[in-house]
C-alpha cells in the first residue's frame, strides 16, 4: 500500500512545483509498473480469462472456504498482501491475491477500474477444485477495502467481508489530474460507466493527502450517490482502523459505514479501533511481515501498529472461521 501512495504524493508534488503547463504533462505520465511478487512454493501465478493474481489453495481435498484478497493502491501483487495470503492458506482458506491495476494487462492508474475484474475473480475462485462456492469472503485493505465493500454490495453471496483502513465512499480516481486539477474520473467503473464518486477538495498538506479526503467528505451531503450502500450487503462485516491515521480518515469513514448500516437496518459491523495505529493498522503480524517496516510512516507509532496487527489478525481469522466455517 505504501508504495502506491508514495508515487501519488510524488506526482502531486511535481505537478504543484512545475506549474500548469508542465503539470499537465506530468499528470499524463503513468506510474512506474508495480513489482509482482512471485507466488512461491505453495502458490501459483494465475493469468487467464482476465484474472491476474497469485492463488494459494488450501491443503487437502476440502471443500474449503475461500478468500478474495485485495491489496491497496500499490497495484500489482505486493509482499504485504502475500504475507496475509500465506497465513490465510495455512488456516484452511484457499486465497486468491488479485492484481487489479498497475500490472500487465491492467490500467496503469487507479482510474475507472472495472468492477467486472473483481466479479470475474470471484467467479474464477468459486470454480476451483476443493473450493466451496457457497463460502466466499472478501478481505481488503485501503483502496482494496473501498473496492471490497463496493463489490460486496453488488456481487451476491459474499459470506463475509473484512476491511482494513476502509472507505465509506467511492472516491475520484487516484491520479494527479484528480488531486490537483479537479474531478475527472472515478476509481471504479461498471459496464463501462464510472461509478458515482466523491471529488477530492483542496490541496495536499505538508504531511500528505489527508486534507483532500477530509475536505471531500464535507461534500457528501450534496453528493449522496457517492456513499457505498452498505445496506445492500447483508453479510457479516468487520472493519479495522487506526485513530492515528495520516493518509485518509479511515476511522471517521468507519463510523460513517456503521452509522449508515444502523440507519438503514443493515447488520451491524464488528469494529476494531486502535488508538496508536495508523494506515499500517491491519495486515500480517510482525513475524509474518518483517518487510512491512514502514508501518509507522503513515500514522501511529511503530509499536502501536504492530500491537494492532498482533491483536487484530487472530480476530480476523476467528471472524472468518465463525462466519464461513473451516474445511470439511
Amino acid at each position: 500500500m505504501k508504495r502506491g501512495w508514495k508515487i501519488a504524493l510524488g506526482v502531486v508534488g511535481a505537478v504543484v512545483l512545475i506549474g500548469a503547463g508542465g503539470g499537465a504533462w506530468m499528470a499524463s505520465l503513468p506510474p512506474k509498473p508495480a513489482k509482482l511478487v512471485e507466488a512461491g512454493p505453495t502458490g501459483q501465478r494465475i493469468d487467464a480469462a482476465g484474472v491476474l493474481g497469485n492463488y494459494f489453495p488450501a491443503a487437502g481435498e476440502g471443500p474449503h472456504p475461500a478468500v478474495l484478497l485485495l491489496g491497496g493502491s500499490e497495484g500489482g501483487l505486493s509482499q504485504g498482501a502475500q504475507a496475509q495470503a500465506l497465513l490465510l492458506q495455512a488456516e484452511g482458506f484457499s486465497t486468491l491475491q488479485l492484481a487489479y491495476h498497475n500490472a500487465p494487462g491492467k490500467s496503469a492508474k487507479l482510474v475507472n477500474i472495472p468492477l467486472e475484474d473483481f466479479y470475474r475473480a470471484l467467479d474464477w475462485l468459486k470454480k476451483q477444485p476443493g473450493v466451496d462456492a457457497g463460502r466466499i469472503a472478501i478481505v481488503g485493505y485501503s483502496k482494496g477495502a473501498e473496492a471490497g465493500l463496493l463489490v460486496a454490495t453488488r456481487y451476491p453471496g459474499i459470506g463475509a467481508a473484512v476491511l482494513g483502513m476502509p472507505s465509506s465512499v467511492v472516491w475520484d480516481g487516484m491520479s494527479a489530474e484528480n488531486y490537483v486539477l479537479g474531478s475527472f474520473s472515478s476509481s471504479w467503473s461498471e459496464k463501462g460507466e464510472p461509478v458515482a464518486h466523491l471529488a477530492y477538495k483542496g490541496q495536499p498538506g505538508s504531511e500528505g493527502l489527508m486534507p483532500v479526503f477530509v475536505n471531500g467528505l464535507k461534500e457528501l451531503d450534496s453528493n449522496p450517490d457517492a456513499a457505498i450502500p452498505v445496506e445492500k450487503y447483508n453479510g457479516p462485516l468487520m472493519l479495522i482502523c487506526g485513530e492515528a491515521e495520516k493518509l485518509w480518515p479511515s476511522c471517521p469513514m468507519t463510523d460513517q459505514i456503521v452509522e449508515r448500516a444502523k440507519a438503514k437496518g443493515a447488520p451491524q459491523p464488528v469494529v476494531l479501533r486502535y488508538k496508536d495505529a495508523g494506515h499500517g493498522v491491519a495486515g500480517a503480524p510482525r513475524s509474518a511481515a518483517s518487510k512491512d517496516a514502514w508501518v509507522s510512516k503513515l500514522g501511529g507509532t511503530e509499536e502501536g501498529n504492530w500491537v494492532a496487527r498482533a491483536d487484530s489478525w487472530p480476530k480476523v481469522v476467528a471472524f472468518l472461521k465463525a462466519k464461513l466455517g473451516g474445511p470439511e
